[in-house]
């Protein structure tokens, strides 16, 4: 094997123009589609990654206006609990005061009842006395005979 130095020379030349073309024609449009799928790449990173933030906030929005419902929910529970605990207190109160008051006209009516039932008694003892006193008048008995017609009166009286 000997060593030629026009062949040598022949293939760097050769080497040097195919390399060229290759630049030229092949290299230039690949690393052209190259950079545009590097660009593209970038791009949908960037915008994944705004994405990812956008929906971060949003989820801190949704949060916090959870916390916003959940806090309004608790207010009003409490607020009806504070209404219907005001509410049974105003009924019990109501209650006791129509309780008092039904109490007062009962004791009234009691009242007049027992006024009505002795002067019924007044009257019915004034009649006994007075039909005691004409029979005692008629009769002229003796004392026994008195006092057993008293004692029978007032029997009869108590029957009544």
């Amino acid at each position: 094997m000997s060593w030629h130095w026009e062949t040598f020379v022949f293939a760097i030349v050769a080497f040097g123009i195919l390399y060229w073309l290759l630049n030229k024609y092949a290299f230039g449009p690949l690393f052209g589609i190259m950079e545009k799928r590097r660009q593209l790449v970038l791009e949908q990173m960037n915008a994944a990654e705004a994405s990812r933030k956008q929906a971060e906030s949003q989820m801190a929005e949704q949060k916090a206006a959870l916390e916003q419902a959940r806090k309004e929910a608790y207010e009003i529970i409490e607020q009806s609990r504070l209404t219907s605990s005001k509410q049974a207190e105003e009924i019990v109160q109501s209650a006791k005061a129509e309780a008092a008051r039904l109490k007062e006209e009962a004791l009234k009516d009691i009242e007049s009842e027992k006024n009505k039932a002795i002067a019924a008694l007044r009257n019915e003892v004034g009649g006994m006395s007075v039909k005691i006193a004409s029979k005692i008048i008629e009769k002229q008995i003796d004392e026994k005979s008195q006092e057993q017609l008293v004692n029978q009166y007032l029997k009869e009286v108590g029957s009544k």
